[in-house]
């Protein structure tokens, strides 16, 4: 049935084909199959074929003022029309001189266009939104940067929110994103490589990095990893962070994502490599260390000292979010001598009425929050924010009062979703809400052994994980490294006139950031 299916699908190719006189052939990679004939009506015969029955492909036959044909063709919606008559048609139509290779040298009143040899290459650019141009007796095509793309433009960052820095956020559109760190680094060693992924998505992708301060090996490695793989397509790059991976199991990611271009420009300066992706309105940094998560934007826009409080705060939030209710479980189930009589004696009285144990009854308060979390990410707006709040107000109070949870594991499970909100990176975060369910069950089989144990199997893994050839753990696992420098940037942020070398990520040579001018 189904090969009787797909023969009739082919006939229909190939009927349809057959009314325009041309057959369309692809390669084992889906790949347009043909060069650009000098035969104009060979070409538009070609295009027509492709895009049968596309209501968005605009295309016109023309004729110069010599009496020579041309043929312009772009995509409406994503082409600007009005400067592809502008600068394309109406020169071409007063042209009245021989038609010629160099015609669009002398003719076209545009700066930036290129030449494509095959239909291949000639569709990809029609379809990112540049217009073609194709002419009689010529074998390439030309095709011009008209792009006007549906984009939202630089907005204001709804994440990683900071009191001091700037504000502007990356969009969706690559050009935008490049230009965003262009902006900050006007440095000319500042490499924006660009290239397209996706077998029929043909994503851009932009790979950045300051030519004298990145590693060559780092530089490599990342465009190695983003030309392994083969795939139809890829919408954001949080779907090339899953695959250029090492270690797929772990919770913990191994490059760094943000929105915010001031972010990405301070990676680069240290000699990390930005992945920018069109349609992606976030970036990857690589490499990534534990200690970079903890990193906040305006760690270096405030005094040292607060900076530093901040981000002790941060530290201890990480430990309270993956270990506070598995301790909890552990020391009001296992080992209530190690808590002050009257608070043993306070934790019995809230549990008077509470029909369930300890380790379920954390449980299921644990998920009911994460269930108010979720449901406060999907709402909209204000009424997010205002689910997540009340709801969990009002769902814990219910629970209390009908003595279904205690009020001490009301506390224990606010607090430790508190303090897995004070994380600068969600991605990261993300790696303790899961991680602290782990630490639950062991703590509520084998109490604070199986606590401590947890914790001892997070401590190997962590120790022997690597983000592109760096210690995850940098710089409390140092290895051959000297981490002299880079712990001045640790739990404790040393003043900013005291950071003077760049991490581990910087070539050895090019390590000093800052100095003091000589008189």
């Amino acid at each position: 049935m189904l090969e009787d299916v797909k023969e009739e699908m082919e006939k229909e190719d190939v009927k349809e084909d057959a009314q325009v006189g041309v057959k369309i052939e692809y390669d084992d990679k889906n790949q347009l199959v043909g060069e650009i004939s000098e035969n104009l009506s060979l070409n538009i015969a070609f295009i027509k074929t492709v895009f049968r029955g596309d209501k968005d492909i605009v295309m016109k036959e023309l004729c110069s003022g010599g009496g020579n044909s041309f043929f312009v063709v772009y995509v409406d919606g994503l082409t600007d029309g009005f400067m592809v008559e502008r600068s394309v048609i109406q020169p071409l139509l007063r042209y009245e001189g021989e038609w010629g290779e160099q015609v669009e040298k002398s003719c076209l009143s545009t700066i930036d266009f290129s030449k494509q040899e095959t239909m291949q290459d000639a569709m990809v650019q029609l379809t990112s939104g540049n217009a073609a141009l194709f002419l009689d007796g010529v074998n390439h095509c030309v095709t011009i940067s008209s792009k006007k793309l549906p984009l939202r433009g630089v907005g204001e960052v709804q994440k990683e929110n900071s009191m001091r820095g700037p504000r502007d956020c990356f969009d969706e559109g690559i050009r935008t994103s490049t230009a965003l760190i262009r902006r900050r680094i006007r440095d000319t060693k500042l490499r924006v490589e660009q290239g397209k992924i996706g077998e029929r998505s043909y994503t851009d992708y932009a790979v950045l990095y300051l030519e004298d301060v990145a590693k060559d090996s780092l530089v490599q490695r990342v465009k190695k990893d983003l030309e392994s793989f083969e795939i139809d397509g890829i919408l954001d790059g949080g779907m090339v962070e899953q695959l250029i991976e090492k270690k797929w199991y772990s919770p913990f990611p191994t490059l760094q994502s943000t929105q915010r271009p001031d972010k990405a420009a301070s990676a680069i300066m240290e000699g990390r490599v930005v992945i920018l992706f069109d349609n992606s309105p976030e970036c990857l940094i690589a490499p990534a260390t534990f200690n970079t998560f903890f990193q906040a934007a305006d760690d270096y826009y405030s005094r040292f000292m607060v900076a530093g409080f901040a981000r002790i705060l941060r530290y201890i939030a990480a430990v309270i979010a993956i270990g506070f209710p598995g301790f909890y479980v552990a020391v009001s189930t296992f080992h209530n001598q190690v808590l002050p009589t009257d608070l043993v004696l306070k934790i019995a009285k809230a549990r008077e009425t509470v029909p369930f144990p300890i380790l379920m009854e954390v449980l299921m308060m644990e998920i009911a929050f994460e269930l108010l979390r979720e449901a406060g990410i999907r709402l909209p707006g204000q009424m997010g924010n205002t689910i997540g709040v009340v709801g969990g107000l009002i769902v814990g109070q219910a629970a209390v009062e009908a003595g279904l949870v205690s009020t001490i594991v009301v506390i224990v499970v606010a607090l430790t979703a508190i303090a897995s909100f004070a994380i600068p990176n969600e991605a990261f975060a993300q790696a303790f809400r899961l991680l602290k369910f782990l630490f639950i069950l062991a703590a509520g089989v084998l109490g604070l052994y199986g606590f401590f144990l947890g914790l001892l199997v997070l401590a190997i893994h962590l120790s022997g994980f690597e983000s592109f050839g760096v210690p995850y753990m940098m710089p409390a696992v140092s290895g051959k490294y000297e981490p002299k420098e880079d712990k001045k940037d640790f739990v404790l942020k040393y003043p900013i006139w005291d950071l003077r070398k760049r991490p581990i990520f910087a070539r050895p040579k090019e390590k000093t950031r800052l100095k003091k001018r000589e008189k």
